[in-house]
C-alpha cells in the first residue's frame, strides 16, 4: 500500500493529472491503430520520456524531468525490452502526437513541442478534436495543418500518411 501512495505523490509532483475525454480517447485508438499497421515502427500509447538532460522549466512545464506524450513512434527494432521494465524512456522517440484535451491548452502543447525538439524527436503533432484537424511540427516554429478538407494528414520528416477519414471516423 505505501508504494501505491509513493507512486502517486511521484506522478502529482511531476505532472498534473491527466483528464482525459471520449474524444480525446478515441483519436489516441485511431491513431495508434493506423500506424500500428506501419512496419517500420512500434508505437507506444502514454509512454514516460525521460526529459532530465534538459531543464524543463525553460519551456515553462511544470514536469521535474519526465514527459508523457499521447503517443510515441519509435523505429521498429524498439519492443519489448528485458523483464526488467523501464520506467523512463532514456531513448527519445522519431515522432509524438499530443491530441488537445477539454483542459489542456494550446500553448501547453506547444510548450511540450518545444522541449520535444530540445530532446531531438523529430517531428510532433497537435490532434485539435473539436476542429478535426491535425498540425505537425517538423520544426518548433513551421507547421502545417491539415484537416477534413484534405484526403490525407502527411508527415514528410517521417514519410507517414494517413486518411483523414479514417482518423476522425468520419
Amino acid at each position: 500500500m505505501s508504494e501505491l501512495i509513493e507512486f502517486e505523490e511521484e506522478i502529482s509532483e511531476n505532472e498534473e493529472p491527466r483528464m482525459l475525454s471520449r474524444n480525446h480517447s478515441f483519436l489516441m485508438g485511431r491513431i495508434t491503430g493506423l500506424l500500428f499497421s506501419d512496419e517500420r515502427f512500434t508505437v507506444m500509447p502514454e509512454l514516460s520520456l525521460d526529459a532530465s538532460q534538459i531543464d524543463l522549466s525553460q519551456f515553462y512545464i511544470k514536469a521535474k524531468d519526465e514527459l508523457i506524450p499521447d503517443i510515441s513512434l519509435y523505429p521498429n527494432e524498439v519492443g519489448l525490452g528485458s523483464p526488467l521494465d523501464e520506467l523512463k524512456m532514456k531513448d527519445m522517440p522519431l515522432l509524438v502526437i499530443e491530441v488537445l484535451s477539454p483542459r489542456q491548452s494550446m500553448n501547453d502543447i506547444i510548450a511540450k513541442f518545444h522541449a520535444y525538439f530540445a530532446l531531438s524527436i523529430k517531428s510532433c503533432w497537435l490532434v485539435m478534436p473539436a476542429i478535426k484537424s491535425i498540425t505537425v511540427y517538423p520544426k518548433p516554429n513551421q507547421h502545417k495543418t491539415f484537416d477534413l478538407n484534405d484526403n490525407e494528414i502527411v508527415d514528410e520528416i517521417m514519410d507517414i500518411r494517413l486518411p483523414m477519414q479514417k482518423i476522425f471516423g468520419e
